[in-house]
């Protein structure tokens, strides 16, 4: 069993299906199908749409990556539009957008940023019940 899953989507919307389903998939292959599953999973479709959307690299791709680590999970969702940073808003009542990263801090039990010296990466941490601990093989 893997302890770490990486893939690279183009910066289009029309790939942020494939992305979650390809989330679903390596979790599922992890033995995480639950609550957390699916909290991951909109979490991930959350931070994909934001990278999708708003990197404005030409011809850029998006790397989603999926580590398991004891009893957590991290996702990651990098582009290299590295000076964009993400900031969360408080969009008004009639707008569609603008609620992707208080979503993800509802769901996730820790999130973040850092700056690469070619890319950004936006990070969600998830702790697994003790339930699912002793599915996770214990690598470096």
């Amino acid at each position: 069993m893997p302890s770490s899953e990486t893939f690279r989507l183009p910066t289009h919307r029309r790939h942020v299906p494939a992305a979650r389903d390809h989330v679903r998939k390596a979790l599922a292959d992890w033995g995480i199908t639950d609550e957390l599953a699916d909290r991951a999973t909109l979490s991930a479709n959350e931070l994909v749409t934001n990278a999708v959307s708003h990197c404005r690299v030409p011809d850029a791709r998006v790397r989603v990556t999926l580590v398991l680590c004891r009893c957590e999970l991290v996702l990651e969702v990098s582009d290299p539009d590295r000076d964009r940073l993400p900031v969360p808003r408080r969009p008004g009542p009639e707008e569609e957008g603008g609620r992707g990263l208080t979503l993800v801090g509802a769901l996730a039990d820790a999130w973040g940023h850092r700056q690469g010296p070619y890319t950004k990466t936006v990070w969600a941490r998830f702790t697994l019940p003790p339930a699912e601990t002793p599915h996770v093989l214990d690598r470096p």
